[in-house]
């Protein structure tokens, strides 16, 4: 629902792929910001999203973008949100709110807060949320709709600043969570992170085993491998980031997915079918609980449209 008066005078996106570009189009539909100001590196990235005219105005420097802000959204890869809180620190003005979308926390924490002055109010978020595609072309409003975001504030954080930014992710259309920064690392590392990292495993295990030909792989994919592919596509560099900045609970559930995958293996090779059945129809309840929540559709194919790349 579009509001009567905008909730921020001005929001200021570092950064405008999917998730930048994506909250300028969820802004603009839902009346949230008077003024949005955009900030991307690269002339061409800049000049495209000043074409597409989701922000008020584009920016070459990310501290011209953030001057002035009443809300800054980090929305780089998490290797370079340290950079971007050292760029825009001395530019943000006494009571600004200064978020991210990273996909890990205590990493953000740890590399941001310190760049961001007394006065102004840092809390990390995360809303989860995405598609396999990236740049400023990939944004459309209803990204968020119906998603969760965790917000993660750090001790101390303002009260009032919190409420605000929860009103501002619903006023996109997400659903908000707050929790510990170092829960939802691990968290995340189960739900997302660790598919991800099997996605790109089995999909590189496909490219190099040698009997089987890449052109069979693509001629004969079957869904499960297909979606894997999907995942399989996302930024690297994003993913790169996530990895290193979330290694500790990455490989606490690595650790447990190789020993539940080593008794799979044992149950193949001795035939107990009554371990299969039984895992099986666990897992086949959870993927029924998922679609319950809303967080996906029991349509034909999962609703996917097999025509989009």
């Amino acid at each position: 629902m579009t509001r009567t008066a905008p909730l921020f005078t001005k929001v200021a996106l570092i950064g405008v792929g999917l998730i930048g570009s994506s909250l300028a189009h969820a802004m603009r539909r839902g009346g949230l910001a008077a003024h949005i100001a955009g900030h991307a590196r690269s002339p061409e990235t800049r000049a495209r999203a000043a074409e597409l005219g989701f922000c008020d105005s584009m920016h070459a420097e990310a501290a011209d973008a953030a001057r002035g802000a009443d809300l800054v959204i980090l929305c780089t890869p998490v290797g370079a949100l340290q950079a971007a809180a050292a760029a825009i620190g001395p530019a943000l003005k006494p009571g600004a709110i200064v978020s991210d979308v990273g996909s890990v926390k205590t990493a953000v924490i740890r590399d941001v807060g310190p760049h961001i002055p007394e006065g102004v109010h840092f809390i990390p978020g995360h809303p989860i949320a995405g598609t396999e595609h990236s740049g400023p072309d990939a944004g459309f409003a209803e990204l968020f709709d119906g998603r969760w975001c965790i917000l993660t504030p750090v001790p101390g954080t303002d009260e009032q600043a919190l409420s605000t930014l929860i009103e501002f992710w619903r006023g996109c259309g997400s659903r908000v969570e707050v929790m510990d920064s170092k829960h939802h690392d691990l968290v995340l590392a189960i739900t997302s992170h660790l598919p991800h990292l099997i996605a790109y495993n089995i999909v590189g295990t496909a490219d190099d085993l040698e009997q089987v030909t890449q052109g069979e792989i693509i001629k004969f994919s079957a869904g499960g491998f297909r979606d894997f592919t999907r995942i399989a596509a996302s930024d690297p560099v994003m993913w790169r980031d996530v990895f290193l900045n979330n290694r500790e609970a990455v490989l606490e559930v690595l650790g447990r997915f190789s020993e539940d995958l080593s008794a799979l293996q044992r149950a193949i090779r001795w035939g107990d079918g009554e371990m299969l059945f039984e895992l099986f129809t666990r897992t086949r309840a959870i993927r029924r609980s998922i679609i319950a929540a809303g967080q996906d559709t029991a349509a034909p194919n999962f609703g996917r449209n097999t025509k989009t790349p």
